[in-house]
């Protein structure tokens, strides 16, 4: 029997891909905002200098950086005992992949040393925070990990430059700020214990003083990322001092001894994590190992908290990135794939999707940029950037961790099955953003440490001038500063009922972001960006009736300013 011809189905639009695949992508020019926000957070002069370096790490990290993290994610890190011939050394074997980007982080680039002295680069000075983190925050789209040993070895640097004394600055300084491999030392933490996780006062590693002025530590350190790092600070507890915290002091603890010999201690084992595999964490046993006191005995726990600060605020960029990634994969894989005959990224559903998908990024990243200004500022000295940075660096991880855990998950489903499988950036994505929440202090303690800031520091008055600043007169984004005061309000409340504290940092997050980005829309003569600031108010902020059908579309041309690569 005859059926006639055979229906063909409609032809894809130009650029359809029934699996769509960013790989290649430059991270660099896929972002439409990142070039446009750094020419307000960085000199016209550096940012001209750093062009073709930023545009070298988008290319990098949307092709062979990101194939070299996927290697070292399957091929995790393995602990040697001892060397073939016996002999009793232990070492940390990574694998190549994992070696190249530490080649490219540490060497090629200097992201550990560009704060801390000239050269970089070819930069001859110094350079300011914001520099530093927009080109980490390209190199952590493809790999978070080595993220870790980055962050700890420029934030020992300025911990050792802050506190401790000219002999042992000028001894080990210049090894943490090496950008050449042989001579680099990179820095670690170790800190948490079994019984000591976020409560430092029950630090039960001892710290007996030598007679040649040295200390000798005794315990273990239950986790401990980078444990083969040239150098780590610790957190012990002296012998024979007060209870509590004013009895924990800090100490230089060189892996090799100045007289080239390794040092008492020994790394147990290595962990099996949920994600940042390329990178080994272990739990190291000390054994009467030499270390240096730095600073004050009795400041101990407040010196490493100016660690903790400065890793927190290199977290909050972390997981900025990694939205950042999810987020362009998202677009790019609704860009380009077809289903019932539409491209996803026509379907209302999906374009309300990448929105939600898009504003917490956005805030994230303007969040970091503020609080990178804000570090530099205070570095320089300035009346009340301390006061400013505190509060903004719990703010940014607090808030900006947790939602990339969700964006991260949200952005899978856009792929669908395939962002489900471990050949795809998901995966890896979403479990690196997990993290997040957990280093450097839990949800709990970063958002109490909010409270902290706002009682010991006084920073809420502070943070509200810097708000108050942002909006000008508020024309561009009305209702946000009496929003900010009742946020603000909350805080205070919380001061005696902390079971707030997570709901007023949220709060405090949301309206500061939203006044950076609204200044920042204001600076740009860019109104997709105010729109955003107003969108975080009406989904983020404002009380929404969950049974209303008031969802207003998606904007065109926020969407098209958004998809622009």
């Amino acid at each position: 029997m005859d059926l006639g011809p055979i229906a063909q189905p409609p032809a894809p639009p130009a650029g359809a891909d029934a699996v769509p695949d960013s790989h290649g992508l430059n991270l660099w020019r896929a972002d439409p905002w990142l070039a446009p926000l750094l020419g307000l957070y960085l000199p016209a002069d550096l940012l001209a200098h750093l062009a073709p370096h930023l545009d070298r790490m988008g290319a990098l990290a949307g092709g062979r950086l990101d194939t070299l993290a996927g290697t070292a994610d399957r091929a995790p890190p393995v602990l040697r005992h001892r060397t073939r011939r016996g002999d009793d050394v232990q070492a940390v074997e990574y694998h190549p992949a994992y070696c190249e980007m530490e080649r490219i982080a540490f060497a090629e680039y200097g992201l550990a040393a560009m704060s801390h002295r000239g050269g970089v680069l070819g930069w001859p000075a110094p350079m300011p925070p914001a520099a530093k983190y927009a080109l980490t925050y390209l190199f952590v789209q493809a790999e978070f990990g080595l993220c870790c040993p980055l962050s700890m070895t420029d934030a020992l640097a300025r911990t050792l430059r802050r506190f401790g004394g000219p002999d042992l600055v000028a001894r080990y300084l210049p090894a943490l700020t090496a950008t050449d491999l042989d001579a680099l030392r990179q820095g670690a933490m170790f800190m948490t214990e079994q019984g000591a996780g976020s409560d430092i006062a029950a630090t039960a590693v001892l710290a007996g003083e030598a007679p040649d002025g040295t200390w000798r530590l005794t315990g273990d350190k239950w986790f401990c990322s980078n444990p083969d790092a040239g150098m780590a600070l610790v957190l012990a507890r002296r012998q024979g001092g007060p209870a509590g915290l004013r009895g924990v002091s800090l100490f230089l603890l060189p892996r090799d001894l100045p007289d080239g010999t390794r040092n008492a201690y020994r790394i147990v084992r290595l962990k099996d994590k949920l994600g940042s595999r390329g990178m080994a964490s272990g739990e190291v046993r000390l054994e009467g190992a030499t270390a240096f006191l730095v600073g004050a005995p009795e400041a101990g726990f407040r010196q490493m908290a100016d660690m903790v600060n400065a890793s927190r605020l290199s977290n909050g960029m972390r997981a900025a990135g990694l939205m950042r990634r999810a987020v362009t994969e998202a677009m790019h894989v609704a860009r380009h794939r077809i289903a019932f005959g539409r491209r996803l990224v026509d379907m209302p559903l999906m374009r309300r999707q990448l929105l939600k998908l898009a504003l917490p990024m956005e805030q994230a990243r303007s969040m970091v940029f503020q609080a990178a200004e804000a570090l530099r500022r205070s570095d320089a000295g300035e009346d009340g950037a301390h006061a400013l940075l505190r509060i903004l660096t719990p703010l940014l991880k607090f808030r900006a961790c947790r939602d990339a855990r969700k964006v991260t998950g949200d952005a899978m489903e856009v792929r669908g099955g395939c962002g489900y499988i471990e050949e795809w950036p998901d995966p890896r994505l979403l479990r690196d953003a997990h993290l997040g929440s957990i280093w450097e202090g839990t949800s709990n303690i970063v958002a109490l440490d909010v409270l902290r800031a706002a009682q010991r520091e006084r920073s809420l008055p502070v943070l509200r001038a810097h708000v108050a600043g942002l909006l000008g007169n508020a024309g561009a984004l009305p209702g946000a500063l009496p929003l900010f005061d009742r946020a603000a309000a909350l805080a205070e409340r919380a001061q005696e009922n902390p079971a707030l504290a997570r709901q007023a940092a949220s709060a405090l997050y949301h309206l500061t972001s939203a006044a950076a980005m609204a200044w920042e829309a204001q600076r740009l003569d860019d109104p997709a960006r105010l729109a955003l600031a107003k969108l975080v108010l009406t989904h983020r902020v404002l009380p929404k009736d969950p049974l209303a059908d008031d969802d207003k579309a998606v904007p065109d041309d926020l969407l098209d300013r958004l998809l622009a690569q």
